[in-house]
């Protein structure tokens, strides 16, 4: 008997072994782990193993299925409180918002900031114009308020125009799969049916399968099902190439399926144009392109989405204004399209017209706004380029790059967001 029992201790420690020896060689760590440096590389082989396959890996965000609480840091321009810091001036370094760690996601939109903690509890911050803060009421706020008392929200995005906030409105999903909008509405971008802007969260429609909003633009709006759908709703007009993507220029004030495929899997809106991924891996794109911002090597803007190359192996996306940044499994970051402040990160400030690679580094997160991006390396540091005259970049100076540059010392983070000359970001 004590034999048997030997021998199975002696397997258990085998397998005990074996298994941090895998882990060694997939990942790259020894024995004792952090959180950090675990989840960066899954994040990564995720994209990998998933890629070219329907999968909620595809359409549920990074922030939504690890629940980890996190730090919550913002920087850039500071007035009407759009960075929470309780203060109406600019910051050119990061500045923690508050004390605590409880923060899932963040979405900095033009001059308001949406954000949801691990309890499932929605936040909100700055200008509110158009209502588009949720709170009933248009006055803005300068620190974190909650919306409401629910606390079963699963994505927010926090939409407006880069000009100014009058066509600011904000776009969630909750984890029942039921769709919410609120704030400007006079394009129809809430897809209520109507042109009136709201002050509260409204459903828009009953379904319960919705996964994935995005409407960065401000004047529309674009989301996914979890059947793989993909919906349009709000501006377009002529003068956007009719970019809600169903082939007319006739605006939409509710949700329009564009084309009958069921494998579309993330958006992302740029400033008249849109990019989408589909499960298969493949790039799509459609709306405006004086600046090569599709990315097909022409400048003919197209009302209907059109694919962008033959790559099979594109997993995140970015719209900088009229540019475009994109992350593949790999790792690689490439971007295209207008390039006016060097928010392409190719270290001059040449439009291109093709995806063109930035660097050789790996990266795993990214996101941009109207003439900055900025993005985290597969070791956990925080990188940003672009227009800086509000100190958006977060490199403690005002100064514009057109190559990426290191914001501080810090390699915990995981997720970021661009706002209009501010940025906000998630770290442990």
């Amino acid at each position: 008997m004590k034999r048997e029992k030997k021998i199975t201790v002696k397997r258990s420690i085998r397998r005990n072994i074996k298994r941090r020896l895998f882990l060694k060689r997939l990942f790259g760590f020894g024995f004792v782990v952090n959180q950090a440096s675990l989840l960066r590389p899954v994040s990564l082989i995720l994209g990998i193993l998933f890629s070219g396959k329907k999968s909620l890996a595809h359409i549920i965000p990074f922030a939504f299925w690890r629940k980890t609480p996190l730090t919550l840091w913002m920087w850039g321009y500071g007035n009407d409180g759009a960075t929470g810091l309780g203060i109406s001036t600019n910051k050119s370094s990061p500045v923690q918002v508050g004390s605590l760690s409880t923060w899932d996601s963040v979405s900095a939109g033009s001059i308001h900031t949406m954000a949801i903690k691990t309890d499932g509890t929605l936040w909100t911050w700055g200008d509110n114009t158009n209502g588009q803060l949720g709170i009933g009421t248009v006055v803005g706020k300068n620190s974190p308020v909650q919306i409401g008392t629910g606390n079963n929200w699963s994505m927010v995005c926090a939409a407006g125009v880069w000009t100014t906030a009058e066509f600011s409105h904000t776009l969630a999903v909750k984890s029942d799969g039921t769709l919410w909008a609120w704030g400007d509405n006079s394009k129809g971008q809430l897809g209520d049916g109507t042109t009136v802007s709201k002050s509260s969260p409204i459903q828009i429609g009953t379904d319960t399968n919705w996964a994935y909003v995005n409407g960065t633009w401000g004047l529309n709006s674009f989301a996914i099902k979890t059947d793989g759908t993909l919906w349009s709703w709000g501006y377009n007009a002529a003068a956007s190439a009719g970019m809600l993507g169903d082939g007319t220029i006739v605006n939409k004030s509710s949700p329009i399926q564009v084309g009958a495929l069921t494998n579309w899997s993330k958006i992302n809106v740029g400033f008249g144009h849109v990019l989408a991924l589909k499960t298969d891996g493949t790039l799509w794109a459609w709306g405006l392109n004086s600046s090569g911002q599709l990315g097909n090597g022409l400048f003919a803007a197209k009302s209907s989405p059109i694919q962008i190359g033959v790559g099979t192996n594109w997993m995140t996306l970015g719209t900088a204004g009229y540019g475009s940044l994109a992350l593949k499994t790999d790792g690689t970051l490439w971007s295209w399209g207008s390039n006016s402040y060097g928010e392409l990160g190719l270290g001059d400030t040449n439009d291109r017209s093709v995806p063109t690679q930035v660097g050789t580094s790996t990266w795993t997160a990214l996101d941009s706004s109207l003439d900055q991006a900025m993005a985290i390396r597969s070791d956990g540091t925080l990188w940003a380029w672009g227009s800086n005259n509000k100190g958006q970049l977060g490199d403690g100076t005002v100064v514009a790059r057109s190559s990426p540059v290191q914001i501080g010392a810090v390699n915990t983070w995981v997720k970021c967001s661009a706002g209009e000359s501010f940025a906000a970001a998630l770290r442990y």
